[in-house]
């Protein structure tokens, strides 16, 4: 309804300013013109879908802009009439405007394409000798130049003023956007070195040849998967080996978080493949599987490892394609087990038990606030539906409502997957709802009046919804008394809290057969479809903190020695055997 609604004002404005031009009311179209400005700053801002359903019905922004242009002469020509040599020159300027524009998105278009063609790109590396010039202000790079359409506003409000007015608007628009396509040109000179291949790789490779990097974190994905990559890079900070992250989707560096760790982004695989520069590795990790890994898994002196992204009794954590690697890395004893379950040709000598390095910062004490906090952290929809392990589309909603109903109040965390609604649209709509649902219940408590000063209550309670990666998961563990999740590696990962869960059972399976299935889940409490097992979780006895430490241990491996120390062994013994 909203979108119809700023359709119908955006586009009836246009109906309007016909009316005004063809009346002729000069002061009307003024009014209604600087409001039809407003209209577009506002669209081109809204949510994606309405400037592209504009698009699709051919009624695209520059579209827009020409028939306002139009409507502006033909005001002028009703006013001053079309033999006014002022009325010609307006309209000459009017074209120059589109000309002018074209100019600077065959710049902007051309800068984007020399950078875009770099054979590598890099962080955290000195490519000073490369010279790469900085980027220009973001209205001068766009190469839509939707920036340089606004300039018609010259012309356009002073066409209600008069021809004048509107010719020497024209004028100024016309030497502005000159001005600009103009600025852009000597940084698409400086970026011209960049085009040359052979030196880019030659410059990138001696500055990691000079690094020396050891061990290999190898990405490739969508930016929503960043997280993947991005939880394993503190622990490569940490270890006692150079180790250096590869990439090979452009402008995955900067979905990754702040780290010291060098960087190198290789979209061809040619160009990977002989990179020499890496020679000097001998250990390259795996966080994913996708496609692209086949590219660095042909290098030969290589040894691969998959870590994963995260250890779970989701069928991702024994994924066939694990038996091409030369070995896997679980974090404790179920890790093996499951591979041995599965039978998916992943010889057991190979799977090697290396711990969470990531968890240490996770405590095992609760927040300690006068009220209790529970954290909502729901899995996605999976690439399949043998991967559904998603509560939030069946469940979702009446979890959180039960939760805000709940009495003594408690605190809500709501963390959904990064990838929601990434294959399920009924995921996207029902986590809207969550979000709209807490949203109303702070708006509720803002617009209250504060009983606990009076009455000794609990202060007043902030609930949180956590769609972007701060706060972490692992510090939304440590805000958290209580979680709620599913099948996933944030099951395992909370263990370490040694806290109180539950787990989803979407399946609908019987009590004996879900724990059977999915070991992570023996000491939590089962919660199906109708919610019976969340009053157990909030207000039942906890009688399973012994089983929860003794899952740990089978789940993450032993306390001692530390994760870190386990990891950074598995990764000497690599070094050993070469």
């Amino acid at each position: 309804m909203r979108r119809l609604i700023a359709i119908a004002a955006l586009l009836g404005g246009y109906l309007v300013l016909l009316v005004a031009a063809l009346w002729p009311a000069p002061a009307v179209f003024g009014a209604v013109a600087a409001l039809s400005y407003v209209m577009e700053y506002v669209t081109a801002r809204a949510a994606r879908p309405l400037p592209e359903l504009l698009g699709r019905v051919h009624l695209g922004t520059t579209l827009r802009f020409a028939a306002r242009e139009t409507m502006a002469l033909l005001l002028v020509a009703r006013t001053a009439g079309v033999d006014s040599p002022w009325f010609m020159a307006l309209a000459a300027g009017m074209f120059a405007i589109h000309v002018v524009r074209a100019g600077h998105t065959g710049l902007a278009l051309r800068l984007k394409g020399m950078l875009s063609r770099m054979p590598v790109t890099t962080r955290n590396l000195d490519v000073s000798a490369l010279r790469i010039p900085k980027m220009p202000p973001p209205y001068l790079r766009d190469s839509r130049s939707v920036p340089f359409l606004y300039l018609d506003a010259l012309p356009v409000l002073g066409a209600a003023a008069g021809v004048g007015p509107a010719t020497i608007g024209a004028v100024l628009a016309l030497a502005l956007g000159a001005a600009g396509a103009l600025a852009l040109i000597p940084y698409v000179r400086r970026a011209t070195p960049l085009t040359d291949r052979a030196k880019v790789l030659t410059v990138v490779g001696e500055q990691v040849e000079r690094y020396r990097p050891e061990v290999i974190l190898y990405f490739s994905g969508a930016t929503a998967a960043a997280y993947q990559a991005r939880m394993w890079l503190p622990t490569l900070e940490r270890i006692g080996r150079r180790a250096i992250v590869v990439l090979r989707e452009r402008g995955m560096a900067g979905h990754l978080e702040s780290t010291t760790l060098p960087m190198v982004c290789i979209p061809s695989a040619a160009d990977l493949m002989s990179f020499r520069a890496l020679s000097s590795a001998k250990l390259c990790l795996y966080v994913a599987n996708v496609g692209r890994n086949v590219h660095m898994l042909r290098i030969p002196h290589l040894r691969s490892a998959f870590l994963n992204h995260g250890d779970s009794d989701k069928e991702a954590s024994f994924n066939p394609f694990s038996r091409v690697y030369d070995e896997v890395w679980v974090a404790g004893p179920a890790g093996r087990d499951r591979y041995r379950r599965a039978k998916v040709g992943v010889r057991d000598e190979n799977v090697h038990e290396v711990g969470r390095p990531q968890l240490e910062g996770i405590s095992t004490r609760g927040p300690e606030l006068p009220y209790r906090t529970v954290l909502y952290a729901p899995t996605w929809e999976g690439w399949n539906d043998d991967l559904f392990h998603t509560s939030l589309i069946t469940m979702g909603p009446r979890i959180v409502r039960a939760l805000l109903d709940h009495r003594p109040r408690l605190r809500v965390i709501y963390k959904p997957h990064p990838l929601t609604g990434h294959r399920d649209k009924r995921a996207t709509r029902a986590h809207k709802k969550i979000v709209t649902m807490i949203e109303a219940a702070e708006l509720a408590k803002s617009k209250a009046r504060h009983p606990s000063q009076a009455s000794g209550e609990t202060p007043r309670i902030e609930h949180l919804i956590v769609t972007g990666p701060e706060p972490h998961l692992y510090d939304c563990f440590n805000q958290c008394d209580l979680l709620i999740s599913d099948i996933s590696s944030v099951v395992a990962d909370f263990l370490a809290s040694e806290k109180p869960y539950a787990v989803t059972n979407v399946s609908g399976l019987p009590e004996q057969a879900f724990h059977e299935r999915y070991p992570s889940t023996e000491a939590g409490v089962l919660l199906g479809t109708d919610l019976a097992g969340l009053a157990d979780l909030l207000d039942g006895e906890d009688t399973l903190a012994r089983a929860r430490v003794k899952l740990r241990t089978y789940l993450l491996g032993p306390e001692t020695p530390d994760a870190l120390t386990r990891f950074d062994a598995a990764i000497e013994r690599v070094f050993g055997e070469s």
